[in-house]
């Protein structure tokens, strides 16, 4: 479990420590605060440390190098520091439940391609963190693998990385029977179970009465939701590991939003630590309620708003969400509020 991160001039982010929940932590803010750079900057560490198998200072500096930039595809590595005049230097130090996973790295403005490791974890985590980012990536299967393994391009490496988990073999066994329960309202929303073809490696919505049907036809918010109902039955997301989910409610409606507000905080139960960055107050509203039934009450929560202040970007974290002042969705659908009624007001006159 991740417990903090401590940042020094990393992108737009705030310096100082950043404390994170044992299962749900959400991250919420207007456009172009960091919300993307947080969740991208803990993927990019615990990828590293779960997919590098010797840990020592030389192969960790290069790894961690080569994941931001494939990640974060600046165009070297010293772009990720804040942009200030002069020569910078930016420290960022992840700190996990057990000190034997904590890592600490580092790196100037003139850095290209290289890290430098101050702290080396002692063992390899034992489960991969998963990433989506706001686009579906269900329909990119298997064509995006092979061009990315073949070519030269600008798609971040997440899309690989997720695709990749998407190919993983299906549970068997008493797992797939827990499984099973956490896929039963998911697959309800659906109207059917996704399939996978062995020989061509599509996917497929499979509905009772209508037949199989290609992913690239399915709506795209559906594609979402089976992109989740996949990760949770190859294990990928069960009692362990790690969810880092940029804007769930993209594309989707309200009645889907519950449904993967509920899956969200039934993966948090289960031991998945889960980090989400949202616009949306539907779903804040949505994972609160949840939070407040006694089924999910022993779920740990922390609560994170960015906001920009006289030119710098702010950081506001709580254990509830009553704890943020700053919520700009809310504070937007409020002043909507105001502007629609006075609009019905002087309408009202009119006539």
């Amino acid at each position: 479990m991740i417990e903090q991160l401590v940042l020094k001039n990393f992108t737009i982010l705030p310096d100082g420590v950043w404390h994170f929940g044992s299962g749900l932590n959400v991250i919420i803010g207007e456009n172009g605060v960091g919300k993307t750079h947080l969740l991208k900057l803990l993927y990019t560490l615990l990828k590293v440390q779960a997919d590098t198998k010797v840990l020592n200072k030389t192969t960790l500096e290069r790894a961690y190098g080569q994941k931001l930039i494939g990640v974060f595809r600046p165009e070297r590595l010293g772009r990720l520091v804040t942009r200030k005049r002069g020569r910078e230097r930016c420290e960022i130090t992840l700190e996990m439940k057990s000190e034997e996973w904590n890592t600490q790295i580092a790196f100037t403005t003139n850095a290209k391609s290289q890290v430098e490791v101050l702290r080396v974890p002692a063992y390899p985590l034992p489960a991969s963190p998963v990433y989506f980012p706001p686009r579906e990536l269900m329909t990119f299967y298997p064509w995006f693998i092979s061009i990315y393994q073949g070519f030269e391009t600008a798609f971040e490496e997440t899309w690989y990385d997720t695709l990749i988990l998407l190919g993983a073999p299906l549970l068997r066994g008493r797992r797939a029977e827990k499984v099973a329960t956490m896929l039963e309202p998911l697959e309800e929303a659906l109207g059917g179970k996704v399939e996978s073809d062995q020989q061509t490696g599509r996917f497929y919505l499979k509905s009772p009465g209508e037949g199989r049907m290609e992913m690239p036809l399915v709506a795209e918010g559906w594609c979402k939701l089976a992109q989740l109902v996949r990760l949770i039955s190859t294990g990928t997301l069960l009692e362990q590991g790690y969810l880092f989910w940029d804007e769930p409610e993209a594309n989707l409606n309200p009645r889907l939003i519950k449904v993967v507000a509920r899956s969200i905080v039934t993966l948090a139960a289960s031991g998945v630590q889960v980090f989400l960055a949202t616009h949306s107050l539907f779903l804040l509203r949505e994972l609160e309620i949840l939070l407040q039934s006694p089924s999910y009450h022993d779920v740990g929560s922390r609560w994170m708003a960015l906001a920009r202040r006289d030119g710098t970007v702010v950081l506001e974290q709580s254990d509830h969400v009553d704890g943020i002042q700053t919520i700009v969705a809310l504070e937007e659908m409020l002043e909507q509020s105001d502007r629609f009624l006075s609009a019905t007001e002087e309408l009202v006159v009119e006539e």
